[in-house]
């Protein structure tokens, strides 16, 4: 899988996975547009600015994800991939006790940030003539569990919107698609269920790698799909 020159922009960059996505891309050679809310550690841990633009955005302001995208236009004149990584987890109550507060949270984080950069990216690939956009759901969403109703129908928005995407783009040019990963295994997942056994999580770099298929030629008629990624959990 070569991305050499293409512009890749990665959302929750400085995340646990959003740096391993990005060193995989650009060890194919691609450019890296890196985005996420701290990005402090970012620039040292991609230094080369010729090829790779660090940008600080709030993905729930939809003006400041509309700046991130037009520095990257600015930059490398396209935007080839999109990878929508930001996301986040939070256990809730039961459904009849979810606060206005957790719905919004979780809503606008895994859901109201891939409408924010589908709105300013994608008239950028359509007028390059294509693009790939992956974006991360969960493979729990599949259906609903006690005490995870937000979090679950916020990653349900998002493979709905894959699907949608998906039929109004595939003959455009741009391929959607999104992975549904289990739990990954992160130090925080580590410290947050201590009794687990992590080696059957899924690694981050697993992830990735389904990342990069889907964002590659090789997968080029895959439309609309949502890809588990489950290690042996």
């Amino acid at each position: 899988m070569n991305f050499r020159d293409k512009a890749v922009l990665i959302t929750g960059a400085a995340g646990n996975l959003g740096r391993v996505v990005a060193k995989s891309f650009a060890d194919r050679g691609a450019q890296l547009v890196l985005v996420d809310r701290q990005t402090v550690s970012l620039g040292s841990d991609f230094p080369d600015r010729e090829r790779h633009l660090v940008v600080e955005a709030n993905l729930l302001q939809a003006d400041e994800v509309l700046s991130a995208t037009e520095q990257a236009i600015a930059r490398f004149g396209r935007i080839d991939v999109l990878c929508n990584l930001a996301g986040g987890f939070r256990m809730g109550t039961e459904v009849h006790e979810t606060s206005p507060s957790d719905w919004d949270f979780l809503l606008g984080l895994n859901a109201g940030s891939v409408l924010h950069m589908a709105r300013a990216a994608v008239p950028h690939m359509l007028a390059a003539g294509g693009g790939k956009i992956i974006n991360v759901g969960a493979f729990a969403a599949h259906r609903g569990a006690a005490q995870m109703g937000a979090y679950i129908a916020s990653k349900s928005v998002v493979m709905r919107l894959t699907e949608s995407m998906a039929a109004e783009l595939r003959e455009r040019g741009i391929n959607v698609n999104c992975v549904l990963p289990t739990i990954i295994d992160t130090p925080e997942n580590r410290l947050a269920m201590a009794d687990a056994d992590p080696s059957r999580w899924v690694t981050p770099q697993d992830l990735a790698n389904a990342i990069l298929f889907l964002a590659s030629d090789q997968a080029r008629a895959i439309h609309g799909a949502s890809l588990p990624v489950c290690g042996l959990s």
